[in-house]
């Protein structure tokens, strides 16, 4: 579990179940876990709806959306490119919060980044047809299971944080 553990995943999502929210995950670095902490919590499929991992960097343009000629500049470590996959995943499922993550947990740096570079965002729309995004920039450290599960964490706290309505990013 992320260092937010599952109380976090908790947390956020009775935060969705209160307000009638449903959220979809896409992942990259984080493989799957971002997903994983999320049902791991009984009863998440009150809010949950499901997930991409786009690991290959095509794929985050051809299933989730990200602009290829983004991709082909910037490469898929890149803030803009973590925010088109939140928008991506959420209008792909129906979600009214998307959650996305991308970076570089290791070993080697990707795109001319260096191992530790993180990029984690959330995108939404509240029923009341308001919505918002946010990305956060990490440098994170340890070893390539370490900078996985903080940015799990990164990414829950995120979410946490556009549900309370905190200025975040």
């Amino acid at each position: 579990m992320s260092e937010a553990g599952p109380m976090g995943a908790e947390a956020a999502l009775d935060g969705l179940v209160r307000a009638g929210a449903t959220l979809a995950v896409a992942e990259s670095l984080t493989g799957g876990l971002l997903a994983a902490e999320f049902v791991a919590v009984p009863g998440a499929s009150r809010a949950f709806r499901g997930s991409v991992t786009a690991y290959a960097t095509e794929l985050k343009g051809s299933v989730l959306g990200v602009d290829p000629e983004l991709l082909a500049a910037r490469g898929a470590v890149d803030p803009d490119v973590v925010a088109q996959m939140a928008r991506g995943v959420r209008s792909l499922m129906g979600a009214d919060f998307g959650l996305a993550t991308t970076g570089v947990a290791g070993p080697d740096p990707q795109d001319g980044q260096p191992v530790g570079t993180v990029f984690v965002a959330v995108s939404y729309t509240s029923r009341d047809g308001e919505g918002g995004e946010s990305v956060s920039a990490l440098r994170l450290s340890g070893d390539r299971a370490t900078i996985r599960r903080k940015a799990v964490s990164a990414a829950v706290e995120l979410l946490l944080s556009a549900l309370e309505g905190k200025p975040v990013g």
